[in-house]
């Protein structure tokens, strides 16, 4: 049954294994049930009792897609660096309605079913630039710990210089301080669940220095009705919207495909060419939870690279990613308790993600400028610009434009031609 089900196989793993997989990766990636009410929570009309409840409840459809489609021992959960394009970029960035996000998320949830019963996503990732698919995760990167950092008020605005530092010796300022330290403590001790178990500890923390108000531990599910199914089918016929699906498109896309090479190369989890074994399943697991996030009302569901530690744990098969989704499905009881988490303490969740995100800064080719440049563009446009579209866009037109005048006219696909196009026009008119 566990075979038929989970494509279990008792000669590479045991129950057991699973089972404590499964929990590892939960407190690897649960954090973001603390990160997303917060982050939402600066949008008008989203609760974050609700936002909380969708979160898991998102988490739960992708995972449980996972395990029985995809049979691969990941946690998926509404992405970080997609939700800061949500919140920051479409709606306080573009000024849209978080209706029209959500609208865009649906969108993109249902392209994605196309593709990849079409087959046609891995080669639409094909086609994008190797330099520039690792440029987009570090410019992300950059981009949450900034978000991190200025949400605890470790940076702050400034007249002159644009931004500055802040009061670093008290308040919420020295708290993410100290958080930082002590997550990226236990994070080099390789301490299991060292995000979540970071965030929780500078909660506590917090209380003394009177940063934290504490609301409880448990409680039941809030409802999810003021963002469930909420949708702006008026606006899809328009540019932004069609900037918006594409960004959030590639940025799933180099995400899922990053995150699922790189772990089970790792894990030895490859056939005799290297190649992923169900991948396109796990990709259809992915798609399905998109759409359905969408309509629960929240952001991209994606795989989590946070599934490393569970498969360093043994975990093999979907049975891990069913048990990812047990511990999801009880932490919708515990509501209070991720509510009560200010912005100080999940600011070194954001900003410990963002130094992971950094990783494939190192396999950009910097001696070639005509791969280095567009990549680095990538990268600063996304926090100097508050925009990770803008970083994208930009990004890809002078990869275009830099390799043309290079006269490497061979490097360039015409994905990329027609990409670049659209996005200049972008610039030109809106």
């Amino acid at each position: 049954m566990l075979k038929k089900l989970f494509g279990f196989n008792p000669a590479e793993t045991t129950v057991k294994k699973e089972i404590v997989a499964g929990i590892t990766t939960f407190l690897t990636m649960s954090y973001i049930l603390a990160v997303n009410p917060s982050m939402f929570g600066l949008l008008d009309g989203m609760p974050q009792g609700a936002v909380f409840t969708t979160t898991a409840l998102a988490a739960i459809v992708g995972c449980v897609a996972m395990a029985l489609i995809g049979k691969l021992p990941f946690g998926l959960a509404p992405g970080m660096g997609l939700n800061a394009f949500f919140v920051y970029s479409v709606c306080l960035g573009m000024g849209y309605s978080w209706q029209f996000a959500l609208t865009a998320v649906l969108i993109e949830g249902l392209i994605f079913i196309v593709l990849t019963i079409t087959n046609v996503r891995e080669a639409i990732v094909n086609a994008i630039p190797m330099s520039l698919r690792n440029a987009i995760g570090a410019g992300i990167g950059l981009f949450i710990a900034f978000i991190g950092l200025s949400s605890a008020g470790v940076v702050v605005h400034n007249d002159a210089t644009l931004v500055d530092l802040g009061n670093i010796t008290s308040g919420s300022a020295l708290l993410a301080l100290i958080g930082i330290i002590l997550t990226g403590f236990l994070y080099a001790r390789n301490v299991p669940g060292a995000i979540l178990l970071g965030v929780l500890a500078t909660m506590v923390i917090g209380i003394f220095m009177g940063e934290t108000e504490f609301k409880g531990i448990l409680s039941h599910p809030e409802s999810i009705s003021p963002i469930f199914c909420k949708f702006e089918f008026d606006k899809i016929f328009t540019i932004d919207m069609l900037v918006v699906v594409f960004t959030l498109l590639f940025i799933d896309m180099f995400d899922t495909v990053g995150t699922l090479v790189g772990v089970c190369t790792k894990a030895n989890m490859v056939d005799d060419k290297g190649n992923i074994k169900r991948l396109n399943q796990a990709f259809m697991a992915d798609s399905i939870a998109t759409t359905v996030g969408a309509v629960l009302g929240t952001s991209t569901t994606t795989t989590y690279v946070e599934s490393a530690a569970g498969v360093a744990q043994g975990g093999r098969s979907g049975l891990t990613a069913m048990v990812v989704a047990l511990c999801f499905a009880v932490s919708l009881f515990f509501s209070p308790l991720f509510l009560s988490i200010p912005a100080a303490a999940t600011a070194p969740a954001l900003i410990i993600v963002g130094l992971l995100m950094l990783e494939p800064i190192t396999k950009i080719p910097f001696n070639d400028f005509s791969e280095s440049l567009p990549a680095f563009v990538c990268i600063v446009m996304m926090p100097f610009t508050y925009s990770i579209s803008n970083g994208i866009l930009l990004g890809m037109i002078t990869y275009v434009l830099m390799n043309m005048i290079c006269g490497n006219f061979k490097k360039i696909t015409p994905t990329m031609y027609i990409l670049a196009v659209l996005f200049m026009l972008k610039y030109v008119f809106i």
